[in-house]
């Protein structure tokens, strides 16, 4: 059920999925965005005044960063292995991040197109530390559909 109109989600419940596998041990996204460039038309109006005028542009590719609590899972480790051998046709996935409501049910869909591993990054390992250990998994894509 989605949320009535005035009410906004809360971003606390949320998944990863690639190739219909779906990973909700997320605990972060970050940088997730829509782009485009902006086109300067700059012109002399009809009383011969200058004026610049915006256009929209191309779109832009973007990266998204995902963190997960660190696990026994290698597929992120297999995907940027994939990646980092030139296997682009096994690199090269389309995906979404999904967020849900309160009850679960999906209410957003962000899919990335063309989507690849930059990179995999674990958190710092200490001596006597006790927090979680994470892995930073930054997603690079062609561009992003939202339904």
């Amino acid at each position: 059920m989605p949320l009535p109109e005035l009410d906004s989600s809360v971003g606390h419940s949320f998944g990863l999925e690639f190739d219909s596998v779906l990973i909700r041990q997320i605990t972060e996204v970050s940088g997730l965005k829509m782009e485009q460039d902006v086109i300067e038309l700059k012109q002399n109006t009809a009383d011969g005044k200058y004026a610049i005028k915006k256009l929209p542009g191309r779109p832009k590719a973007g990266e998204v960063t995902v963190t997960r609590g660190l696990t026994e899972d290698n597929s992120f480790e297999q995907w940027v292995k994939d990646s980092r051998f030139g296997k682009m046709t096994n690199a090269r996935r389309n995906g979404s991040i999904i967020v849900y409501d309160y009850e679960g049910i999906p209410i957003k869909r962000y899919k990335l197109i063309n989507a690849w591993p930059k990179s995999l990054e674990i958190s710092t390992l200490k001596a006597g530390d006790t927090s979680v250990l994470t892995e930073k998994l930054s997603i690079t894509y062609e561009s992003v559909e939202v339904d």
